[in-house]
């Protein structure tokens, strides 16, 4: 069975993440701050009239927030009936991957550790596989 990922870079790694919890690809234009937000939210937005709460994944990862300069790519998702955008680099196919995920192997950098779920294979080229519901539920279980 072939699974369809969307392939991008986020804090400069290679990712893949299962179209089914993608609900689409934006370039933001604004992002408003929220004072007393956590460092991982680079603050609100709006999107086809409806507010996104954007999360800098890249901090989760890095441990310090990404410059917010719009515009930013960003991938939006409904998790636990709230929508999100989740900062990435940027984008760069939806492809299709033989088999689906492989298993983690070798060693993974700690910061990745709590995200990572697979490897994705696409032309010889391994991609992280992440899922956006755990950029957002991981600092919320944190937090509690």
């Amino acid at each position: 069975m072939d699974h369809l990922y969307l392939l991008a870079t986020l804090a400069g790694t290679s990712i893949a993440i299962e179209t089914a919890e993608v609900e689409a690809v934006v370039k933001l234009a604004d992002i408003s701050p929220v004072p007393g937000a956590a460092a991982h939210v680079a603050g609100l937005s709006a999107l086809r009239s409806r507010v996104l709460t954007i999360i800098d994944a890249a901090a989760l990862i890095r441990g310090i927030p990404t410059a917010t300069a719009a515009p930013c790519f960003a991938v939006i998702a409904e998790i636990a009936g709230h929508s999100y955008g989740v900062m990435v680099d940027g984008v760069s196919d939806i492809c299709r991957a033989d088999g689906g995920a492989l298993p983690l192997r070798g060693q993974l950098d700690p910061a990745w550790a709590p995200y990572a779920r697979g490897i994705v294979e696409r032309e010889g080229r391994p991609y992280l596989l992440v899922s956006l519901a755990g950029f957002i539920e991981g600092p919320l279980a944190q937090a509690a």
